[in-house]
């Protein structure tokens, strides 16, 4: 035979070369020639024989058929390298090389050999792939789209998948056909009746324009069993090349394959025929067998009735009971009464467990295991005993073979393998027929004594069966086998197929081989040089040695067949493909035929909604009309169509598979079908292009990202007046009175003078604020318009800067240290008036008539004219050098000095008796003060006090100071000292810190804002001559500390108002207040008395809602699985997010605390500057990703001067849904509807649909059932308008007997959401002063399936429930039982896991009675309030016992550890609790981890309770050393290690008598030896703040000992002292040292001091890092 074919006959369509279908036509026929020299193979040396097929596989679509381990995958390697070296030659639209493999194994095994061996990206895919990146996680590749499709073939240059992988995407139009140049087939001889193979070839090779080459690899093109003849070897071989459109191509010549390929020595190994029939065993067997079949039979009977879903599980008990039987017999007959023994074990560990279902079908269930208990008991009743230990050294064999105990040809397999003697190092692969042989016999096997030496294992197939493998303890026994760790492989013909393992050495048939294929490979495993291949034959059986004859025939005729074969006169024959009808989607080519069409319906139904009580799944109904057959095909009542009719055809098959075509296709049409023939996934997110694969994930809406954003600026404080010098001015006037709660003592009243008018919600207001003592409250009224001129703005404006930058800044700017001359900053150049932030506030004289005090105005211009023509500044600006400055323009006021009863001032003398109260701005530091007193024995010639922390003293007197702190010489130094009382930083006042008020229902603790009321009250003493007298009130001053906190809450209402006109417009439907709408847009970080955590949990429920009802009559045909999955889309964060940012709502959102040092006013110079880093030059952040981060170094809320900050993602999220639940408390239902439309989401609730709703409802036939809906409706109070409806509330998916195509899943799905806003309103109206986590906790205790079922047991609505499913009738009897027994507490609900269907039936009907009522909310409340009550309240509300245990914990500073088992289907927990003194444990069991978990917490928390430990009496503390894991600071910190010895006790809780110090040692050396306990290792302690502590409490939860107790002191000074050492050196005038006491049980306490250092985190760090070092020295710890 030639090796290779010339290209010479054109009528041959095999012999073109892979140029030709690049339609490169422009090349001649020598060129084609020349392209047929083979390209350099890297990597490989390829034989000659390779090098043939490889021609000739270049030349024609070819079937390579070589032995087994011949190296076809490397001629395909090859040859995928010279079809993708033409293609980058000849560059043109994207192609794909395509290898299939037949199995999952072998497609990860050849895409190994692919990726060693090219450079090409490959990639492969099979069922069990799960992908992996964005859009991919966790989804297989039967869950692929068309965008993750067009993703991975433009990745990749060759796809290695299963052939029903390829088919599929080919059939949804995911992979095009055209897109490949070679298709490679591997194990090509499968390519026959329905297969995968086949369907690719018939359905889109042959259709193709432009096919691809084919190579097929196979070892035995022959495959059918008997096969003998020539005649029909090249019958099947021809077939086989007809469907690949290729012809077969073997070696002539096979000496160079032969000496390549070592041949496996075949070896006939017999054994003598089993004697002992055992045949009363078995008659005793199949007695039972029938027995319990007729018990099955008979119950199967009974349940018919009431339970019509148990027939088809009754048929499967009665076939499984069958098959355990045939396997049991097969032991007995082929391997001895030990292996059925072993058989019946197998059988009963695999049998089902009675549990999850009907009480009568778990009966049934039970027969099947009693049979195989009963046969376990017949068959040891027949084996000896200790038979377990029978087959150990010494064994006597041939009794056991006459016994009947071991077949005779199980004992022959003993011989062989004793015959590999003591070696360790054999692979022997053994062929069994059956996974049930396998299986016992590695039991077995494992026994004998004789052969301990072996490790031994097995491998079955992995389908869908009882006894299959998982496909990963498949892989993981097959690498075990390939490196040596298991001798002994049994295995079924999984292996037989491709598998590589080279070093195996012997070949055992166990069982003859079937088919010439599979003798063809099985011997093919056998790779070693020397190997055997032993066939085991019963001695005189003449039928298997005729059968074992007739395969090595057909081997030969096979090899015949393919060898006489010329290549230059073979032509394939056109195969007969029958013509299939098919229905194709002409938008993508994606095309279902009438044989695929099944599997696609039963995948359609199987998508749909279901449960454990109800699998949607198809109903088929086979007519037999006038001889031919017809299919009616049932739906579920979810599907979008339900019945439908298929034609009469031949056969009854094929009116199934047509009637399900034409349901494919009517399901297109519908839209239940995508155009790609797969369903919609209803999540919108999900379809994107193929662009958003390519991109990380965003994190939209999550807490992880945070996100640079800007400020809104407030548009009714925007003005042009400041900049004008000249002009006067029109302002709105806002009166603004201050009420002390301590009558004597007053505060000035303000107006507030803005350019735009505030709403009237804005501008007539009532607040409280907060002092240290005593509060005030404020009131901001609305008054008169007023008119100012030129010249009062410009002392208004004067009034406003002195005083802001006198008390909260500085009036000079300038200083040595800057190098920069020292000014008045009121007279620089400053820009203090900002156009889009301008207002005035002016003292009042009178309230009513409002009137400005013009008089301290004045008086306030005259001090700024003062403070500018007096030269003392000036004088001192060119005295800088050196030069000594006195003052000037004093003695005018001096005139009087020696008069002791007068004070002189800078610019006025006063009398002595009047200068207590008196305003006065210090003229050398520019801060303003008031008189306390005049000192009586302290002139500027005293000695300085302030210098406490220099010795010796840097100044000698006040004079001293002044002279050479500011160089100024006193001018009058004996003139008597004052006392003032010093300006201070402005306070939040919004709150009250001292704990009397309420913050979101806890006592307020914040600590970062609250006031040190314990700080030394420091007074200065200045000469009178540096002072100069500000003719206002000292209430005018006192108010000016109001100020920032009440204008801070006054812009932030001005911020709502301005958001509320966006919203809103000029709506007058309704009216929503500023302060709703403010409450709506303030996180809880802003530490106020209110939060938008109310309004979110109220918007989430009303968001949900609409979403809901607009979902539910826009889609009438959408089952609940597609509205649920469309409304978890509308309604998650990322999508609220994309609203809120769209609608940039993140400008008006407060999220941070009110700082006042940051607040400015208008004129008033900004001392903290933040300048912005960001980057961005406008107030508005663009969207973009770089302004996206997860580093915890950008602090949430923190703002730069322009405004930006960084803001949590989720938390705009949040905004948006408290957005509509503000609008929902003020306009109900309308008013959140007018939000949401204003955010664009979809909520038309147009009564027309409604009304379809109830028409396709009225459809509905109730009369069968009228009585069940009379009685239903007397118990719920309300008579349906429209009957149907209640009766679709009440019908479960499992009813559909009359096939009545409707169930309550939509409803459900409706009323689900309506439950949540009653009772989520009901809630937020009922408990105004609660924290809103309590508030969230209520809604969970009150919605959810949990009480809900338990309301419909205890209002008896339960039997109105119309089902047919066995399963849900048991547990509703189990149900009502524990119902009927347990007390009402949320707990012993929550241990109690309750049937579904019955949480669902109370929404389906409330959502019933929204749609009979047109949606009146009030209606449906009204009926549902009783059956749900009584609504659990704060008193009554009991946490889940898991989460109370955890939080109990928190409290107490304990940890838990929990453990997991599975038993069975049952699940058990065991928690740990270590408290000081004793270790705590609890256990639990339930179906699931939640529920096992919640009974061990239960345990726990009662064990608590005996010992006096619950929540109830536990303080929620906040233990001071807790960690902040914002607060790890970086800092170069590298401290020494501390000294241990340092205030250190240990307290041991029995401390032992003293003892020799020798005999200690010892002692404590053995007790070290004999310890279990392995110390814990702590790599290295992270320095920067907070890591120690960190450190310390992971070590404490790891060896779960109590939290340390930290307790700060503090130590003041007033005077700078340097605190810490090197690195760690720090200045300041307190210092902390931190005590940490450690308890660590069975051992002692641990106690320390830390430290000193400058803040108490600090001193935190210090202790614990003191803590981590004496538990090393301790050997409680091992560091580094």
């Amino acid at each position: 035979m030639q090796s290779s074919e010339t290209s010479s006959n054109p009528t041959n369509p095999l012999k073109r070369r892979f140029e030709t279908m690049m339609n490169d036509s422009s090349n001649s026929q020598e060129s084609r020639h020349s392209e047929a020299t083979i390209i350099p193979q890297p990597n490989l040396t390829p034989r000659e024989y390779q090098l043939d097929v490889f021609k000739v596989a270049m030349q024609r679509n070819t079937i390579a058929h070589l032995d087994t381990g011949a190296g076809k995958t490397m001629i395909a390697v090859m040859i995928i390298k010279e079809v993708v070296h033409s293609l980058r030659k000849q560059p043109s639209e994207k192609k794909l090389v395509i290898f299939l493999a037949p199995t999952r194994n072998l497609v990860e095994q050849q895409c190994q050999v692919l990726r060693e061996n090219t450079d090409l990206m490959v990639d492969f895919y099979h069922g069990s792939k799960v992908g992996s990146g964005e859009n991919l996680d966790g989804k297989k590749v039967d869950e692929w789209d068309a965008a993750v499709w067009e993703h991975e073939t433009n990745k990749s240059h060759v796809m290695v998948m299963t052939p029903q992988i390829l088919l599929d995407a080919l059939r949804n139009a995911f992979v095009n056909f055209e897109m490949i140049c070679l298709l490679i087939i591997d194990e090509c001889h499968r390519a026959s009746g329905n297969h995968p193979y086949v369907s690719i070839m018939k359905e889109f090779y042959l259709k193709s324009m432009n096919k691809p080459k084919v190579f097929g690899m196979t070892a035995s093109p022959v495959t059918k069993k008997g096969v003998s003849s020539a005649k029909d070897c090249e019958s099947q071989i021809t077939a086989l090349e007809s469907v690949l459109d290729s012809l077969v191509y073997t070696l002539r010549n096979r000496t160079e394959l032969e000496n390549a390929i070592p041949s496996a020595s075949h070896i006939y190994c017999f054994y003598q025929p089993f004697k002992v029939s055992h045949s009363e065993l078995k008659a005793e067997l199949e007695f039972s067998r029938l027995k319990f079949e007729a018990q099955l039979m008979k119950m199967q009977v009974s349940l018919q009735s009431s339970c019509k879903d148990t027939d088809e599980k009754h048929e499967l008990l009665r076939k499984r009971l069958s098959n355990d039987h045939a396997k049991i017999i097969y032991c007995i007959d082929e391997l001895g009464l030990l292996c059925a023994y072993e058989a019946v074990k197998i059988c009963i560990a695999k049998a089902p467990k009675a549990v999850k279902e009907h009480y009568s079908f778990q009966q049934s269930q039970s027969k099947c295991f009693s049979f195989l208990e009963e046969a376990l008991s017949i068959i040891g009743k027949s084996l000896p005993n200790g038979h377990e230990n029978i087959l150990d050294a010494g064994c006597d064999y041939e009794n056991m073979v006459t016994a009947g105990h071991i077949s005779p040809k199980l004992y022959q397999l003993f011989q062989l393998f004793r015959s590999f003697g003591e070696a360790t190092k054999v692979l022997c692969l053994i062929f069994v027929e059956r996974i049930i042989t396998a299986k016992v016999i590695d039991i077995i096997v494992k026994r004998v004594g004789d052969l301990s030496h072996l490790e031994v294992s097995y491998l079955t197939g992995s389908k869908t069966s009882v006894d299959a493998m998982s496909a990963k303890l498949q892989k993981e026994t097959l690498e075990s086998f390939r490196s040596g760790k298991v001798n002994l492989l049994f295995a079924t013909d999984v292996v037989e197929e491709g598998i590589h393992v080279p070093n195996c050495s012997t070949v055992i048939r166990f069982d003859i081989p079937k088919t010439v294929r599979s003798n063809v490979q099985s011997r093919g495993r056998a790779r070693q040089s020397g190997s055997q291949f032993i066939l085991m034959l019963e001695r005189g059986n003449a039928k298997q040695r005729e059968h074992v004859c007739d395969i090595i025939r057909s081997e030969y005729s096979m090899m015949d067949s393919a060898k006489t074969r010329d290549p230059n006169t073979c032509t394939v024959k056109p195969y007969n493909f029958k013509e299939m009808e098919t229905y194709s989607v002409e938008a993508t080519g994606a095309s279902v035929t009438a044989n695929s069409s099944v599997s696609l319906i039963h995948r359609y139904c199987a998508k749909l909604p279901g449960d454990k009580y109800y699998a949607p799944k198809p109903k088929f109904q086979f007519l037999l009309v006038e001889g031919s057959h017809q299919c009616n095909l049932t739906l579920p009542p979810n599907a979008a169509l339900q019945t439908i009719t298929g034609p009469l055809c031949k056969t009854s098959n094929l009116s199934k598979q047509l009637v399900c075509l034409e349901a494919c296709k009517r399901l297109h049409q519908m839209g239940a079908l995508t155009d790609h023939l797969v369903l919609h996934n209803e999540d919108p997110s999900a379809n994107k292009s193929t662009k958003s694969m390519k991109e990380p994930s965003s994190g939209a809406g999550t807490t992880k990202r945070k996100e640079l954003h800007g400020t809104t600026p407030i548009r009714a404080l925007s003005g042009t007046w400041g900049d004008k010098h000249d002009d006067s001015a029109d302002f709105y006037a806002y009166k603004i009175s201050f009420t002390c709660s301590i009558v004597n003592v007053k505060y000035s009243s303000f107006v507030l003078l803005t350019g735009s008018k505030l709403d009237d919600d804005v501008g007539n207001i009532e607040m409280e604020l907060y002092l240290v003592s005593k509060s005030v409250k404020c009131k901001v009224s609305s008054s008169v318009e007023l008119h100012l001129d030129a010249e009062q703005v410009a002392k208004a404006k004067c009034f406003q800067a002195l005083f802001f930058n006198g008390i909260f800044g500085k009036l000079y700017i300038g200083t040595k240290q800057s190098g920069l001359a020292r000014e008045f900053l009121l007279q620089t150049d400053q820009t203090l008036w900002n156009p889009s932030y301008i207002y005035l506030l002016l003292p009042l004289e009178l309230l009513e008539p409002l009137t400005i005090n013009w008089k301290e105005v004045d008086s306030c211009a005259s001090v700024v004219d003062f403070v500018k023509t007096n030269s003392q500044f000036r004088a001192k600006q060119q005295s800088r050098d050196g030069g000594i400055t006195t003052l000037e323009n004093i003695d005018s006021v001096m005139t009087d000095f020696d008069s002791i009863d007068m004070v002189h001032f800078a610019n006025e003398s006063i009398h002595k008796d009047e200068v207590k109260n008196v305003v006065v701005l210090a003229i050398h530091s520019g801060k303003i003060y008031s008189v306390l007193e005049l000192l009586q024995d302290a002139t500027a010639e005293s000695p300085f006090d302030g210098d406490t922390g220099s010795n010796p003293p840097r100044f000698s007197s006040f004079s001293n100071y002044y002279e050479k702190k500011y160089g100024i010489v006193l001018a009058y130094p004996k003139q008597r000292l004052l006392l003032l009382k010093q300006s201070h930083r402005a306070h939040n006042l919004l709150v009250d810190f001292n704990g009397e008020g309420i913050l979101h229902g806890k006592k307020i603790r914040a600590e970062s804002c609250k006031v040190n009321t314990d700080r030394l009250r420091n007074h200065v003493r200045i000469p009178p001559e540096l002072l100069v007298v500000v003719n206002a009130r000292l209430d005018v001053v006192k108010s000016f500390y109001l100020l920032p906190s009440l204008m801070h809450r006054l812009e932030s209402l001005m911020l709502a108002s301005q958001l509320r006109k966006e919203v809103t417009g000029h709506s007058t439907d309704f009216r929503i207040s500023s302060s709703l709408i403010l409450e709506a847009i303030t996180t809880l970080r802003c530490n106020e008395s209110f939060s938008m955590e109310r309004l979110e949990l109220l918007g989430d429920s009303v968001l949900k809602y609409a979403v809901s009802c607009d979902l539910y009559l826009k889609h009438s045909t959408k089952h609940e699985g597609q509205l649920s999955s469309q409304r978890s889309w509308q309604v998650c964060n990322s999508t609220l997010y994309e609203l809120g940012i769209n609608r940039q709502l993140q400008g008006y959102i407060r999220d941070s605390a009110f700082d006042p040092t940051r607040w400015t006013a208008p004129g008033q110079l900004p001392l903290r500057l933040q300048s912005c880093k960001h980057g961005v030059d406008t107030i508005e952040v663009p969207i973009h990703s770089k302004y996206h981060s997860k580093d915890a170094q950008n602090l949430i809320g923190k703002c730069c001067d322009m405004g930006h900050r960084w803001m949590g993602s989720k938390t705009i999220s949040d905004c948006v849904e408290a957005l509509i639940g503000a609008y929902y408390v003020a306009g109900g239902l309308t008013g959140a509807i007018c939000c949401m439309k204003w955010l664009s989401v979809s909520c038309e609730l147009d009564e027309s649909r409604i009304d379809e709703a109830v028409r396709i409802a009225s459809l509905h036939k109730f009369a069968p059932k009228l009585n069940v809906i009379k009685n239903l409706e007397s118990k719920l109070g309300y008579e349906f308008r429209v009957k149907g409806l209640l009766l679709e509330a009440i019908t479960h998916a499992s009813d559909q007997e009359q096939g009545v195509g409707y169930c309550y899943q939509r409803l459900e799905f409706l009323g689900d959401s309506v439950l949540d806003l009653l009772i989520t309103w009901y809630l937020y109206e009922k408990h105004k002063d609660i924290d809103p986590g309590e508030l969230t906790d209520l809604r969970s205790a009150s919605v959810n399936n949990e009480n809900f079922a338990y309301a419909a047991v205890r209002r008896n609505l339960h039997p109105h429930l119309q089902y047919r499913s066995g399963y849900l009738q048991s547990q509703i009897a189990e149900y009502e039982k524990f119902v009927a027994t347990s007390s009402t507490d949320t707990n012993s609900l929550q241990t109690k896991k309750s049937p579904k269907a019955l949480g669902d039936l109370v929404e389906s009907i409330a959502g019933a009675i929204l749609l009979d009522t047109k949606l009146n909310l009030d209606e449906v409340w009204r009926i549902f309030e009783p059956l749900l009550s009584p609504i659990v309240t704060p008193d009554k509300l009991e946490l889940p016992p898991l989460r109370e245990l955890m939080e109990l914990c928190d409290s107490m500073g304990y940890f838990t550890k929990d453990t997991c088992r599975i038993n069975g289907d049952t699940v058990i927990a065991e928690l740990r609790l270590q408290l000081k003194d004793a270790l705590l444990t609890g256990e639990g069991s339930g179906a699931t981890r939640k529920i096992a978990r919640g009974q061990a917490a239960l345990q726990l928390l009662k064990e608590l309770e005996k010992r006096g430990i619950s929540r109830k009496n536990q303080g929620q503390e906040n233990r001071d050393g807790e960690v902040d894991d914002k607060n790890n600071e970086k800092g170069d910190t590298t401290p020494s290690k501390p000294d241990l010895v340092r205030n250190m006790k240990i307290m041991l809780l029995d401390p032992p008598p003293p003892v020799d110090a020798s005999l200690a040692n010892e002692c404590a050396m053995e007790e070290q030896s004999n310890s279990k306990v392995e110390i814990p290792v702590l790599k290295s302690i992270n320095m920067n703040k907070g890591g120690p502590r960190t450190a310390l409490y992971e070590l404490c939860k790891k060896m779960q000992w109590p939290i340390p107790t930290l307790t700060p002191s503090e130590q003041k000074s007033r005077s700078l002292i340097e605190i810490g050492e090197g690195v760690e050196k720090r200045t300041a005038f307190n210092s902390f040292e931190s005590h940490i006491s450690l308890t660590i049980p069975d051992y002692g306490v641990i106690e320390l001091t830390g430290d000193p250092r400058a803040d108490k985190k600090s001193s935190f760090d210090s202790a614990a890092l003191l803590m981590l070092y004496e538990l090393q020295r301790l050997q409680k710890l091992k560091i580094g």
